[in-house]
């Protein structure tokens, strides 16, 4: 697949754009705050209907507008799909092939990418809050169902959270109340876990080889999910429901004194290890950074291997943070099969017969023009 046209209205930066691509590399070249990166974050929205760089889409709206559109016409194999998206004040709309969609999680899906830029890298070194984004963003692309259950989820997690504030403070003291709310959590809860199992699970599958071949057969790459209750991946549900109900016993008390849920996928964790260490803590930079580097490239062949087309790749500012030797595995790899954006400052510098083959767009106060 890849995005043909785009038209940007009230957009950050831009107050009209439309622009067309075509499927191959296209590099947009800019000094620093023209809105190169704007124009990679509105494909990931037009995608997504959420940005990777914030979570408040006021953010997006032109200083002093109403409302910010993002329209994109996207070729897949068989089909040609016009998309928008309205981001106002109010709250989101979007239309797939010119007919609004009730919901945001039936939108998602229609067209896929995967984004790669310098704090990607912290999917390795960073918070476990950027590894459960990383895990909830992919698998959404490939599942509308899972993010329906994860929709459901955060709604039964911030009712539970605001009984046990209440309970905490004596405005309530009921306990029936509290394990009905636990019962729908649990039930939410075990549904996500088993996807996230499921879902990392194929992604090693694709990194560990991608990752030998960038070490040079020297390193072996393991995913593992890491959940805050003690369960199998594999095991039947009713097991699990059992061992989040154990869990909730042990932790009751301790949740009514401190106000909030204390188990559950939004405490849950993923660890990558590199011959048996744990990259996080005792990989070199370097280490994190095939790290990082793998698992975007094996995201890439997972959405294909779901779904039958590469998805559409973002390199937001990332050639620079890495070496010759990760640059050429990278763009040796989307070579002739993936449709690229690159932001960059320059090229001078990568020798890579894919870029010298790109489209190039020179940014500049806002406003693009094709080289």
């Amino acid at each position: 697949m890849y995005i043909e046209k785009l038209a940007l209205q009230n957009y950050r930066n831009y107050q009209e754009l439309f622009i067309e691509f075509e499927n191959k590399v296209n590099v947009i070249l800019g000094e620093n705050a023209q809105g190169k990166t704007n124009v990679m974050e509105s494909i990931y929205v037009l995608a997504m209907a959420k940005s990777h760089r914030t979570s408040n889409d006021k953010e997006l709206i032109r200083w002093d507008q109403e409302y910010a559109k993002i329209e994109g016409r996207v070729q897949k194999q068989h089909s040609s799909l016009p998309l928008q998206l309205v981001i106002s004040k109010k709250g989101k709309k979007a239309k797939c092939n010119h007919i609004e969609q009730q919901r945001l999680s039936q939108y998602v899906g229609n067209m896929n990418v995967v984004m790669f830029a310098p704090e990607d890298l912290n999917i390795v070194k960073g918070s476990p809050q950027i590894r459960r984004r990383f895990i909830d963003m992919e698998i959404g692309q490939v599942s509308p169902i899972y993010l329906h259950d994860m929709s459901q989820y955060q709604k039964i997690l911030q009712q539970r959270n605001h009984y046990l504030k209440m309970m905490q403070i004596k405005k309530q003291t009921d306990q029936t109340m509290l394990e009905i709310l636990t019962e729908q959590f649990i039930q939410t809860a075990v549904k996500i876990v088993t996807k996230r199992f499921e879902f990392l699970r194929l992604l090693q599958n694709w990194a560990k080889p991608i990752h030998q071949g960038i070490s040079r057969g020297l390193e072996s790459l393991e995913i593992t999910y890491k959940p805050s209750v003690e369960v199998l991946e594999g095991q039947n549900l009713s097991k699990m429901v059992a061992s989040f109900m154990e869990k909730f016993a042990k932790v009751r008390t301790r949740e009514i004194e401190r106000g909030t849920t204390l188990f559950g996928p939004h405490r849950d964790d993923l660890l990558f290890f590199v011959n048996g260490r744990d990259v996080q803590t005792f990989g070199s930079q370097g280490q994190q950074r095939t790290t990082a580097l793998s698992v975007k490239l094996a995201e890439i062949e997972l959405i294909h291997n779901e779904i039958g087309e590469y998805p559409i790749l973002l390199l937001d500012d990332v050639l620079s943070e890495l070496d010759d030797y990760r640059q050429s595995h990278l763009l040796n790899t989307i070579q002739g099969k993936v449709q690229t954006f690159v932001t960059t400052t320059s090229v001078e510098g990568i020798h890579h017969q894919t870029l010298k083959e790109a489209s190039t767009f020179i940014v500049e106060a806002g406003a693009i023009v094709k080289r």
